[in-house]
């Protein structure tokens, strides 16, 4: 698919400033410039975060009235449930709370939904089966709770008090709960809190209820170290792709240290089954740990990842681990398998000029894999995606859209024809009676187009700088290793290096092929190896050419090596958008 190349705007004084001042390379200086950096104070703080640059937990809203609430359960020897989800961020959050505040004294009993059954956040009927396991006087909601109102409501009536931790945005009024620790709510002028996610938020309240443990006297708080709980906020943080700018940066850098030296067993034994290297970065979570940890939830429920970062039992981890694997694999054989089929569907039938969404739907297409579904779907024709699944008589499903295209409000749109909907601009869950889908299909593409403009059907690219072979040294490379770890709002280094061409015939690989290793030279006779990663033979760059690309150090047989990963390329004639 062709992609709109963006470079950012070269800003060759101020990036020479930066250079000088902070004594790193104007290309590093440049990619700091183009993520907003562009103060060396900003900058440092940015390449060397510091847990000491974390805000007063107290300073997110009912924060203080939450702990007060939590040392009341503990004075009075009241039992505490933590209500959690099940996505990563959701179990991460669980178990950090669960982990933490069992070793400071309070008797913690952790739950999580069952998706199939009982449905997302805390539904009524998720709620009841829960009090039905183990009724508390107090039951902390984590990850949900914020668009719960009725639910907080009845709790209310029952005689529980409710703290809900959550970082989604609210849908009206707020629940009534006993205290509402939503950075969401937060008035103007407050630290800004609104990127972090419940991981996140968990370590906050942590953070919060030592602190007071401390002012107060209580003996086990005094000793007590929070930083080997910041591996699960590493999960938590990236699995959910949360923006990893201030405190997310300062929490997921940090936390990705411990998570490379930590002792806990599930983690362990995680690493183990998902065959990840010794370095795990954001692509092991993104790519390895993370999509593990999320299969249980997504085929049906989320207890043996929570049971998996409770144990301290090397052999139950192994054992859970392992369950874990095969239930990824299961997930991955259903994903392919839905994929295929709407790829296959929507291929036949595709008008780039008259189709601008994808809206399919089969009553035994799975729930837990159709957000994932919609995702390939979205990246395959580059226009907003709603993949459904559910039985005869309702429908549920997730969207993904495109840069530029607000699926809420589209939804926003349809509004009658739905049972449900909601979510983000570029991610959104929905609802519908199976009669409703052709209609619905056609009002959303009608939303679509109205807002379509043409450079919008093609996925931009974004370039950080222009460079070349010779400067792309192992020392360059890493120095660009500071800017980790990358992922929402602080992406990659994405680079074009202009006119160059194949120093020898491509080299296929792949179990089938399916990928090509180049070795691309310059004028000056400089070559460099690069990789393109599911590439159809044929379509591999020739003639005179530009590449976009990512730089990475390829490590082999204890050889360390400048690789380029290549995004896009481009007949050397061709201009690039600015």
């Amino acid at each position: 698919m062709q992609h709109r190349w963006l470079m950012e705007t070269p800003q060759p004084e101020l990036s020479g400033r930066l250079a000088h001042d902070l004594k790193i390379s104007p290309l590093l200086a440049q990619c700091l410039i183009n993520r907003g950096l562009d103060t060396p104070q900003d900058a440092e703080q940015f390449m060397n975060p510091r847990l000491a640059g974390l805000a007063d937990p107290f300073e997110l809203p009912n924060m203080q009235k939450a702990v007060d609430r939590l040392f009341a359960a503990r004075v009075n020897n009241e039992a505490l449930t933590i209500f959690g989800d099940y996505d990563v961020d959701g179990v991460t959050s669980t178990a950090l709370l669960t982990l933490s505040l069992r070793e400071l004294g309070w008797e913690v009993h952790p739950f999580l939904p069952h998706r199939m059954e009982e449905g997302f956040g805390l539904s009524r009927a998720a709620v009841e089966k829960c009090l039905e396991v183990e009724r508390t006087p107090l039951l902390l909601a984590v990850d949900c709770g914020s668009t719960n109102a009725e639910t907080i409501d009845w709790l209310n009536s029952e005689g529980i008090d409710v703290l809900v931790l959550d970082h989604h945005q609210l849908e009206g009024e707020p629940p009534r709960a006993h205290a509402l620790v939503n950075p969401q709510v937060a008035s103007s002028g407050e630290p800004d809190f609104r990127e972090l996610c419940s991981a996140g938020l968990a370590f906050k309240l942590l953070h919060a209820v030592v602190k007071q443990g401390r002012r107060e006297g209580f003996p086990e708080m005094e000793g007590f170290d929070l930083k080997p709980f910041l591996d699960l906020v590493a999960l938590g943080t990236i699995a959910d792709l949360v923006p990893l700018r201030r405190e997310n940066r300062i929490l997921a850098r940090a936390g990705l240290e411990w998570l490379n030296r930590t002792r806990r067993e599930g983690l362990l034994a995680l690493k183990e089954v998902s065959q990840s290297p010794a370095e795990i970065g954001v692509y092991e979570v993104g790519f390895h740990l993370g999509p593990r940890l999320n299969a249980a939830g997504r085929l049906e429920s989320a207890k043996a990842s929570l049971d998996l970062l409770l144990t301290d039992n090397a052999v139950e981890a192994e054992r859970i681990s392992a369950l874990l694997d095969e239930q990824n694999r299961e997930r991955q054989a259903k994903e392919r398998e839905i994929a295929d089929e709407v790829i296959s569907a929507v291929r036949g039938r595709f008008d780039p000029e008259k189709d601008f969404v994808i809206v399919e739907g089969r009553s035994h297409w799975h729930l837990g894999v159709v957000g994932i579904v919609a995702s390939r779907v979205m990246r395959e024709f580059y226009r907003p995606a709603i993949v459904l699944g559910g039985d005869g008589e309702a429908m549920r499903g997730s969207g993904r859209s495109i840069e530029g295209i607000d699926l809420v409000a589209a939804l926003r749109e349809c509004d009658d024809l739905l049972t449900t909907h909601g979510g983000h601009a570029m991610a959104a869950g929905v609802g519908l009676k199976p009669e409703n889908v052709d209609e619905f299909r056609e009002r959303l593409n009608a939303f679509v187009k109205e807002k379509m403009t043409g450079e919008m059907l093609s996925p931009p690219l974004r370039l950080d700088a222009e460079t070349n072979l010779y400067d792309l040294t192992i020392a360059r490379v890493n120095e660009l290793q500071r800017l980790q770890p990358t992922g929402q709002e602080n992406p990659s280094v994405q680079l074009i290096i202009r006119d160059l061409e194949l120093d020898r015939p491509p080299y296929r690989m792949g179990r089938e092929k399916q990928h090509a290793k180049l070795w691309v030279r310059d004028d000056g006779a400089q070559t460099l190896e690069a990789v393109m990663w599911n590439v159809a033979e044929g379509q591999e760059p020739e003639g005179r050419f530009d590449l976009a690309v990512a730089p990475q150090i390829n490590e082999y047989n204890g050889r360390r090596s400048v690789q380029l990963k290549v995004l896009d390329w481009r007949h050397a004639s061709t201009g690039v958008g600015t």
